[in-house]
């Protein structure tokens, strides 16, 4: 994907999945971005990094692409993820509320956090509908009227607490059986999808 066309409307995604021990694992989560629907690679979609940390037991996946696949390209990511990650024997030194953990979107070029904001919320309302079960927490422009910050969010769920979940009552969603976690843009969203 080249930067330097004009008009490129570009933003990026940093996705938090609950997986950096199994590298195969967090592999084909990267490349389920990289993919259409039919299988082909994507030419306006890319993988800038990967950052795994093992005691963590989590990794940050940096997706970019064109403001409109940036949401397809995340949401196969996501569905790669739920059904790779078993959360019933996830275990790492960071608090992690899901399979899918935090997804915040950011712009690039050409777009501002509002239209961030918009493909996020769209995003959580496809994972709502793709993944039975799932719980959604926004947050940022994704968090509309309220627009509450991710640090106001994440003491809101008690996100470094490890308390009981089943008391929240998310945004988007099933309420939280056991994990959840959060989605929004500076723009984002939490998301939730731990069995």
């Amino acid at each position: 994907m080249s930067s330097c066309r004009v008009g490129l409307h570009l933003a990026a995604c940093l996705l938090n999945i609950s997986e950096a021990r199994k590298k195969s694992i967090v592999e084909n989560i990267a490349k389920a971005a990289l993919l259409e629907r039919n299988g082909q690679r994507h030419p306006e979609v890319s993988v800038l990094n990967v950052f795994s940390d093992p005691e963590y037991n989590r990794s940050v996946i940096t997706i970019a692409a064109s403001i409109d696949e940036l949401g397809n390209s995340v949401l196969a990511a996501c569905l790669e993820a739920f059904q790779s990650i078993d959360m019933e024997v996830q275990e790492g030194i960071h608090p992690c509320l899901g399979a899918v953990d935090l997804i915040p979107i950011y712009p690039l070029s050409g777009v501002g956090v509002e239209e961030c904001g918009a493909v996020a919320r769209s995003l959580a309302e496809n994972l709502v509908l793709s993944v039975p079960g799932c719980s959604v927490f926004l947050f940022g422009e994704a968090d509309l009227p309220e627009k509450r910050p991710l640090v106001q969010r994440r003491k809101q769920l008690g996100w470094f607490t490890r308390r009981d979940f089943s008391t929240l009552k998310s945004d988007l969603g099933a309420a939280p059986a056991r994990r959840c976690g959060l989605t929004g843009s500076q723009s984002g969203f939490f998301f939730r999808f731990g069995f």
